[in-house]
């Protein structure tokens, strides 16, 4: 739970640093980031299974 709180803390300073900068090409480069996180996290329990099968 701790690490969520640095994650929101993260986000939210890369956020301010690419609006006062205008660097908008960093939101999508940190959300495309994220999913490939989020989706490592969800498939990790299922990857064992597939490499077994081939």
């Amino acid at each position: 739970m701790r690490s969520l709180k640095y994650l929101g803390r993260l986000l939210k300073e890369l956020g301010q640093y690419a609006w006062q900068n205008k660097a908008w090409w960093l939101i999508p480069l940190v959300l495309i980031l994220l999913a490939f996180g989020i989706l490592m996290g969800v498939t990790q329990t299922t990857l064992p299974f597939i490499y077994t099968m081939f």
